[in-house]
């Protein structure tokens, strides 16, 4: 450039196979000319550099990124191009830095809030992005993996066939040894500790989160295998949403129903006024694309966190309230970027109504709609639950955080630790545990209640207290400030070593077995059982395929669909088997389709999408395709060599009559001679009746008289 070489310096990460990614990446820029600064890291050494840094201060021009994804993503067209190429990503300072074309940006936005009507839309907004997200390409991406998830035999938890064993939810509610109960499991990972750990704006890397989320209790809870949502703290939901929108349910606790309109009651929640300390109503002819009635658990506030407090209203009240403070410009725990992410959420966030305290049952209203019923339930109930997006958050610990940002001594976000020129809060470990200690002291000498003029409606001081109180010992003990009430609690870290002790909270209420059933993936056993030796052109054919599971037939009730895909030189069909009875399927081939397919060979696939697994699996099969003209001429064949069989049969019928009439006529001539025989031998036996009787009547006269 102007004469001098172009230096790219290249942070690569060297813990797995981005070390070679990365060399290979950097030869091919050398060879077209530029210089490159190889710089080899890990994870951790690279972090503060790439996403903790101002990428405009030149330290960095690539990075071998690597992502995981923690559920299955039944949209994986929703959030991925605005998370990935836009400012809504992340509250750090690369995301920030992000200026998508307006174009890109309107489509990401749209895809991120699910504005459309029909798939069809959907599918043009998801086409469009791809195209606008490689002309962008803050991102390339490279590699799209499946990575081995080992374990030992005789440990059992539950893995997410897209997440593993550190991405599913469900590994701290279902670990343990096959043949005992209790002990002790080592896990091992390839990082930890990367960066600060809070629940407002933490670590986002799975090497954290993992243990993470083990502390904390969602109120639905990540189906592993399907991407859907089952209850955790809830019972039940009804979800009403608006006519000509495409949503689905598959699951009984959730009820959909379509209405024609939905009107927001002026009573709703709406948002915040950060200046008057006062919560927002709807205002009037506020209306929403769906309404979400979430009935929460009877117990919900009996429940324990594991500093001992107890479960409440105030949690959530204070979620709602931190969700609108934090974008606000009059508040002081305002976060720039933070509001990417907020704006969003404001354009679809229509209305919050607690219409019953204990048992809690809420109504959420949004303009946001998901394919699945599930998935709208899953984002009413969690909107404002103490399940932050980074960690568990009891009103509190979270309090506590803010009374330090608001200090200007720590930060929430990485982002805005680097404009005030201080901490990322981490409620773990490091220089933020003394800051984070000073403020709780504060707090429980002013008795403070944040939010005051709300939160005294749900929390007294001597409750306040008494929860900062339970913080402060549970920080004396334990030396930190993470506190959840999730089935495992943080019981030390070791910064230095990399080491997290995680203990069962033996207070956690759930029977061990409440997610048993998630144990191992029925994932279909699919095999073609018949097909035939040939298929004729015009004519009809019969394909029948098997489904296990283990050796067992899968359910007919449990397989959503089967789909063949049929292939030949000359194009392709599509179509569906049909069940037979349970794991016995077939396909019918019909004329039309085996009439255009040329002679030779075609191919046969199956794909099996169960309702149990959010996998496919299919299996293939080779067709010997005859001509027309061989065909009509194996059929003809076929007749003749029947009519033949016929009537070969026939004739041997007719010669078995035939001798079967001879004997029957030597019959009847046999018959006669013995009529003639009998009719002399009858006379004579008639002459002799005759004499006796004459006898008969001579003796009866000379009988003795009485």
């Amino acid at each position: 450039y102007k004469g001098e070489p172009v230096t790219l310096i290249f942070l690569i990460r060297t813990e797995d196979q981005r070390r070679q990614i990365g060399d290979y990446v950097a030869s091919q820029l050398e060879k077209l000319g530029f210089t490159v600064d190889r710089q080899y890291k890990t994870s951790r050494e690279a972090s503060p550099i790439w996403l903790r840094g101002n990428p405009a201060d030149g330290k960095w021009h690539l990075y071998t990124g690597g992502w995981i994804a923690t559920v299955i993503d039944r949209n994986e067209g929703g959030t991925n191009f605005g998370y990935f190429y836009t400012p809504r990503g992340a509250p750090v300072p690369l995301w920030q830095a992000y200026k998508p074309d307006p174009e890109f940006d309107r489509v990401a936005g749209k895809l991120w809030n699910n504005e459309f009507s029909t798939i069809q839309e959907r599918d043009e907004l998801v086409t469009k992005a791809l195209w606008l997200s490689m002309k962008d390409s803050v991102r390339v991406w490279l590699v799209h993996q499946i990575a081995p998830w080992p374990a030992r035999k005789d440990v059992s938890l539950t893995y997410d066939l897209a997440g593993g064993f550190s991405g599913a939810r469900l590994w701290p509610y279902t670990i343990r040894f096959v043949d005992k109960v209790g002990g002790s499991v080592k896990i091992a990972s390839s990082d930890l500790l990367v960066d600060p750990v809070n629940p407002v704006a933490g670590s986002n890397w799975i090497y954290d989160q993992f243990f993470v989320r083990a502390t904390s209790d969602p109120a639905l809870m990540s189906d592993p295998f399907t991407g859907l949502y089952w209850p955790n703290r809830i019972k039940s939901a009804e979800v009403y949403v608006t006519f000509g929108n495409p949503v689905g349910a598959t699951l009984d606790w959730v009820t959909l129903r379509f209405v024609p309109e939905i009107r927001v009651p002026e009573d709703a929640w709406y948002g915040w006024d950060a200046e008057k300390q006062e919560i927002v109503t709807a205002p009037p002819g506020t209306t929403a694309k769906a309404k979400t009635v979430v009935y929460f658990e009877d117990d919900l506030f009996k429940r324990k966190f594991h500093d001992g407090s107890t479960f409440s209203l105030a949690d959530i009240v204070y979620s709602f309230i931190l969700t609108f403070d934090r974008a606000d410009p009059k508040s002081p725990l305002y976060d720039e970027s933070y509001v990417p992410t907020f704006e969003e959420f404001r354009a679809i966030f229509k209305g919050l109504r607690i219409v019953s305290e204990d048992p809690l049952v809420i109504e959420v209203y949004s303009d946001r709609i998901y394919l699945d019923a599930e998935w709208i339930a899953y984002e009413a109930a969690s909107m404002f639950f103490t399940d932050y997006t980074y960690g568990p958050g009891p009103w509190h610990v979270v309090a506590m955080g803010a009374l330090a940002e608001e200090a200007g001594e720590l930060a929430f976000s990485a982002d805005k630790a680097q404009q005030i020129k201080g901490e990322w809060m981490n409620l773990l470990a490091g220089p933020s545990l003394p800051i984070l200690a000073k403020h709780l002291d504060r707090a429980i000498q002013q008795q403070y209640i944040p939010y005051e003029k709300v939160m005294s409606k749900y929390v007294t001081k001597e409750e306040a207290v008494r929860r900062y109180q339970n913080l402060k010992n549970w920080y004396q003990s334990k030396g930190h400030f993470l506190v959840g009430n999730g089935p495992f609690y943080v019981e030390r870290v070791d910064p230095t070593a990399k080491v997290v002790v995680l203990k069962a909270f033996r207070e956690f209420p759930d029977p061990a077995d409440k997610w048993a059933r998630f144990a191992k993936p029925n994932i279909p056993e699919v095999k073609f059982a018949q097909v035939p030796s040939a298929v004729e052109q015009g004519f009809p054919a019969e394909l029948r395929l098997s489904v296990t599971f283990e050796g067992k037939p899968y359910r007919t009730d449990d397989i959503a669909y089967i789909k063949y895909i049929l292939s030949s030189p000359a194009g392709t069909s599509v179509g569906f088997a049909e069940p037979v009875t349970d794991g016995v399927w077939r396909i019918i081939l019909k004329p039309e389709e085996t009439y255009t397919m040329p002679v030779g060979t075609a191919t046969i696939e199956a794909i099996v999408v169960s309702k149990l697994v959010g996998v496919p699996v299919s299996t293939t099969a080779s067709l010997n395709v005859l001509s027309f003209k061989d065909a009509v001429l194996s059929e003809i064949a076929k007749a003749k060599a029947d009519a033949d069989s016929k009537i070969a049969g026939l004739r041997s019928s007719v010669d078995n009559l035939n001798t079967q009439l001879r004997e029957i006529n030597s019959a009847i001539q046999g018959v006669q001679g013995s009529v003639s025989l009998a009719t002399g031998l009858g006379a004579v036996a008639i002459v002799l009746a005759l004499v006796s009787i004459g006898l008969a009547l001579a003796r009866g006269r000379r009988a003795p008289a009485k």
